[in-house]
């Protein structure tokens, strides 16, 4: 992950063989996460809304955590679970109840 001058940090996760791009924003007591697959997809902590991002025509989806308190990095939200998506994300195949991996590769 690279540090930038604003203080969040971003980098590269690989997942099934494609490239996806997290970036985290230290927010006091917890982080914003969300992850950029390489076809456009979001993945995202629950901070993010994907009804807002629809409207801007990107398929997103958010997760809860279930290592802990709150989503703290990538490796959380593919170890969480889909809560809500947006028509977009529908499109794809994701569904509330399954995994954050899950998710990501269909993103």
């Amino acid at each position: 992950m690279d540090s930038h001058p604003d203080n969040h940090t971003s980098g590269e996760m690989i997942v099934d063989g494609r490239s996806i791009q997290v970036t985290i924003v230290p927010l006091g007591p917890a982080n914003l996460v969300l992850a950029r697959t390489d076809s456009g997809g979001i993945l995202a902590c629950g901070a993010v809304d994907p009804a807002a991002l629809a409207r801007l025509g990107i398929p997103a989806a958010r997760v809860r955590p279930t290592r802990g308190p709150s989503i703290a990095d990538g490796d959380d939200l593919l170890a969480g679970v889909v809560t809500e998506g947006n028509t977009g994300s529908a499109a794809r195949g994701v569904k509330p109840g399954m995994t954050g991996r899950e998710a990501i590769t269909r993103l």
